[in-house]
């Protein structure tokens, strides 16, 4: 086990960190077999995450391979732009956020936390729909180790894995019901889930909405310290799709450095 608060893995020099673009690092390494790709544009499947990889500053195909992934009218997750979208884009929602990693977590098993499946996910769902953690679909369950603590038979609060750059493991749908809220369980699944990536010889790291003071405290208090400050956009692509680019076909293929 990597030992408690022994801090980020450090990058080479030169090389970008896995965490400025944590969706690439995931769909170009231990989340490759999940990546949807065309041209320069990754992203998970819509039922799994809505994470979308892209350069930082995406041009005219750029966006033409993201409207053709999203299909007309259809929806699509970004982060950080460097500019607006162009015409015929609308956004939908723009949420200021933050990324935490891992600095002193102190991360233990939890006797009462149970291991979470496919089987599961209908009793997740509702807990998601209830609770609002942020984004969480059908086949989120796959992306890694799900931990729940049940009462009465009840689901009534959870946490797992979603993003996965090297060297690193985001938690993420960390929710609690309402009628046991105050009890401590999101910092004990939270412990939890960080003692399974520690185990790998890894390190958590979380996003959150920035508007959200209420987990950002727990989340410095179990140990965590804010890294960065990412924007989330979701975005509608235009009904018509334009035509497909003309003159030479294909890209460079996708690296660590690919998008930037």
């Amino acid at each position: 086990m990597a030992d408690a608060g022994a801090g980020e893995p450090r990058p080479a020099a030169g090389d970008p960190h896995p965490l400025d673009a944590p969706a690439l690092s995931s769909l170009t390494g231990p989340h490759a077999h999940f990546a949807e790709r065309r041209g320069r544009i990754l992203r998970y499947p819509v039922d799994v995450t809505p994470w979308t990889a892209h350069p930082d500053a995406p041009d005219a195909q750029d966006w033409a391979d993201l409207a053709a992934l999203a299909g007309p009218g259809g929806t699509i997750g970004l982060n950080t732009l460097r500019e607006e979208p162009p015409e015929g884009w609308e956004i939908l929602q723009r949420v200021a956020g933050v990324q935490l990693v891992d600095e002193s977590v102190v991360p233990e098993p939890d006797a009462e936390a149970v291991r979470l499946g496919p089987a599961d996910v209908p009793e997740m769902l509702d807990l998601v729909e209830r609770t609002r953690p942020g984004p969480f679909l059908p086949r989120t369950v796959e992306l890694g180790t799900y931990l729940g603590i049940r009462r009465g038979g009840a689901l009534v609060a959870m946490a797992g894995e979603r993003l996965h750059p090297p060297g690193w493991t985001e938690i993420s749908a960390v929710c609690t019901d309402e009628s046991v809220r105050g009890q401590g369980l999101a910092g004990r699944l939270v412990r939890a889930v960080a003692y399974g990536i520690r185990e790998r010889g890894e390190t958590p790291f979380l996003h959150t909405s920035a508007a959200n003071t209420r987990a950002i405290r727990l989340y410095e208090a179990l140990g965590f310290r804010l890294r960065a400050h990412p924007e989330f956009l979701s975005l509608r692509a235009p009904a018509t799709l334009p035509p497909p680019e003309e003159g030479p076909q294909g890209r460079a293929a996708v690296t660590g450095t690919a998008l930037r």
